[in-house]
């Protein structure tokens, strides 16, 4: 039976993460340099994350399969990478999030991760799509540029019919001509209408996809306008690039917040979402 003939499922994740009591976080590194620097930063950004109260999910690519150059540094792989993001688990105590490119890598991923993640130029491919849900993990699916938040709702759909209805989905900016993205606001609520947290990554809306040619640029200065403007539309969750020397990093460094930015960032947008709250 087709799913547009189903009754639709209500998604349903984890208490800590939606539901609009508190806002939560995911944050790391584009990708993964290397273990040391994992282990830095998760225990950094977890340390913030403890200071406020609020849940968290560490995030790195173990392999970034869709950079702009055959050149561009790709991380460190499949298996060295989950290794490394286990690590983050047993020795910071906290959850991790990775994206997966082929179905081929989704059972040995969801060994070790809390959250599969689709990437958002992935985000119709529906063998991918229903391998991840098949884990029983939950799965976040971002928007992809070229799609309307109206169209995630199919994507979303490809997850439920599975039987899985831990879902979240990401949104993180649309196409505007050549080199730019721009983020609807109206999106946050639409597709939180579908039942499923929704997250902003306020890292990625900022990006300048293939402005260097080789590689995307960015404009990192924007993340808090972003952040701030997602938050008061609704958002459940705030995703971040966040590195403790940007102009070092070894992908997205023009779309990355600073480190010693986040603390002041994240407690300027719990202020807002509890200023919000008897609003909504």
């Amino acid at each position: 039976m087709p799913i547009a003939s189903k009754k639709r499922q209500k998604a349903d994740v984890p208490p800590a993460l939606g539901g609009g009591a508190v806002l939560f976080l995911i944050a790391g590194p584009c990708v993964i340099e290397n273990r040391r620097h994992a282990l830095m930063l998760a225990a950094k950004i977890r340390d913030i994350a403890v200071a406020a109260g609020t849940p968290f999910v560490f995030k790195a690519s173990y392999d970034k399969a869709n950079r702009s150059s055959f050149t561009s540094f790709r991380g460190p792989g499949l298996e060295k990478g989950l290794d490394i993001l286990r690590a983050v688990k047993a020795e910071i105590g906290v959850p991790v999030l990775s994206d997966v490119h082929e179905t081929g890598q989704v059972a040995r991923a969801a060994a070790v991760l809390d959250i599969i993640q689709i990437p958002a130029f992935l985000c119709r491919q529906t063998d991918l799509l229903t391998a991840a849900a098949d884990t029983g993990k939950p799965v976040n699916i971002k928007k992809g540029q070229f799609m309307s938040p109206e169209e995630m709702r199919n994507a979303i759909d490809k997850v439920l019919v599975r039987g899985n209805a831990n879902v979240l989905v990401t949104e993180r900016g649309t196409m505007f001509g050549y080199n730019n993205l721009v983020v609807d606001i109206r999106s946050i609520p639409i597709m939180k209408s579908f039942g499923c947290p929704v997250i902003i990554d306020a890292s990625h809306s900022v990006q300048k996809p293939g402005q260097r040619g080789t590689a995307s640029g960015g404009e990192s200065g924007f993340i808090p306008v972003i952040a701030r403007a997602a938050v008061a539309a609704g958002a459940d969750g705030v995703f971040l690039e966040v590195h403790d020397h940007p102009a070092r990093a070894k992908s997205d460094r023009d779309n990355a917040l600073a480190l010693d930015r986040l603390e002041e960032l994240w407690a300027g947008l719990l202020a807002l979402k509890k200023a919000l709250g008897g609003k909504r």
